[in-house]
């Protein structure tokens, strides 16, 4: 209680200071121009007449768009309000300051130039619609704070219809850095990801996706809870959605069932994504030897570290910027974002998300790696480049770009990365 106290005051100083900034700047984000435009000559070639000819020659050939316009560089964050941060269904104007955010991190760690669209429409099939009809401005597609579990499907439809990425970050994000994280944690306890029991809480967009990544890397024994406790294949009221009824078929192998309590008993990793205080010091003593502990609810996390240490973890991370093993989103999202418009790729596969994890990761050298340094952090130098160049490497390697011929990987990323 002492902790939970000392985290509010401290978040209500941290609020009064992002109101001020947002109030004294009306917003974080302004479109520049590359283009002075300060006589009748420089009007004629970057508007009309001039420009006429550059629409014809795409015309011709609609993927020149990458060449003649900054559609290689154009990423839409599209948002209905439905899942913000942790305060829910707020709607999208406020939802906006998130998106704004958003885009802010994308340019500033790696030159990506995102747009805010936060959009009064809620349906699938609405959303679909809009995403659809203004995808040929944009090379790629973030979705964001999209409710679960209507984002799985919109994701899933929306890549089958368009030739560039569609990525909801809100899943993909955090099971990318908490996999990553993973992989060097395990390092340190001496264990394999194949011989690891997982309990997870939350299988919502975030956990669910994490539990998909976890499965791609190698683990066979997740017990997944939700509401209404283990998802068991047998136990059709634990399956609140389609998709907790199709990911049940590839976890909980032992076909357990109960409450949180009992999915933890003997597990070698917990990862919360869902609310605070869940996970008791208790549970975690009746955990597997030297337990990690990840717990990413947010802001106050499902237990807190000094508490999980004194039960007996070897590791704990969570999604706070004060406390070691941050894992935070903006590791990853920009420069998976980089690599992927810089090699023109249809889409983000798992080789490429399974590349960026291997980024992070190999980006704390063997020599610094500690129980409380398993993840660079997010202002050390060169992480989104490093994951960029891996998931290029993986979109060319796997046929997902669209770039013929010879490619210079590295060339190509620098080039992406420099401000003009």
């Amino acid at each position: 209680m002492v902790w939970i106290s000392f985290l509010l005051i401290e978040g209500d100083l941290v609020n009064e200071r992002a109101l001020k900034l947002h109030k004294d700047l009306r917003g974080k984000l302004e479109v520049r121009s590359r283009v002075k435009v300060d006589s009748m000559e420089a009007l004629s070639l970057a508007y009309t007449p001039g420009v006429a000819d550059v629409c014809r020659t795409i015309e011709g050939k609609k993927e020149l768009a990458y060449d003649y316009t900054n559609k290689w560089n154009y990423v839409a964050v599209v948002s209905d309000g439905t899942a913000v941060l942790g305060l829910g269904d707020i709607g999208p104007e406020a939802g906006l300051p998130v998106m704004e955010g958003k885009a802010v991190l994308f340019k500033e760690f790696a030159n990506v130039d995102a747009f805010p669209l936060c959009i009064d429409i809620h349906s699938p099939e609405e959303i679909i619609s809009f995403v659809r009809a203004i995808a040929p401005t944009f090379g790629g597609i973030n979705l964001e704070d999209i409710s679960s579990p209507k984002c799985f499907f919109i994701e899933s439809e929306l890549q089958k219809m368009l030739n560039i990425p569609v990525f909801h970050d809100d899943q993909h994000g955090a099971a990318i850095v908490a996999v990553a994280a993973l992989r060097n944690a395990l390092k340190i306890v001496g264990k394999k990801i194949e011989n690891l029991k997982i309990a997870t809480v939350g299988v919502g967009a975030a956990g669910g996706a994490t539990i998909k990544m976890l499965l791609a890397a190698g683990a066979r024994n997740i017990v997944a809870v939700d509401r209404n406790g283990i998802l068991n294949r047998n136990q059709p009221s634990t399956l609140l959605n389609e998709f907790h009824s199709e990911i049940v078929k590839e976890i909980n192998p032992d076909n357990l069932s109960g409450n949180l309590e009992e999915a933890v008993k003997g597990a070698d990793l917990f990862i919360g994504t869902s609310v605070a205080g869940l996970l008791s010091p208790e549970m975690v003593r009746k955990m597997a030897p030297e337990p990690i502990i990840f717990a990413l609810a947010n802001p106050v996390p499902e237990i807190m570290p000094d508490l999980a240490r004194s039960a007996g973890a070897s590791i704990v991370a969570t999604g706070r910027s004060d406390f070691p093993n941050q894992i935070n989103n903006v590791l990853a999202f920009p420069g998976i974002f980089r690599g992927a418009l810089d090699t023109r790729s249809r889409e983000i596969n798992e080789s490429m998300k399974l590349a960026a994890t291997d980024a992070l990761a190999s980006a704390v050298p063997e020599e610094k790696l500690s129980r409380d340094y398993i993840l660079p952090r997010p202002f050390e130098p060169g992480i989104a480049k490093k994951v960029a160049l891996a998931v290029g490497r993986a979109s060319i390697d796997s046929g997902c770009s669209r770039l013929s011929g010879e490619v210079n990987l590295e060339q190509l990323i620098e080039r992406g990365f420099k401000k003009i």
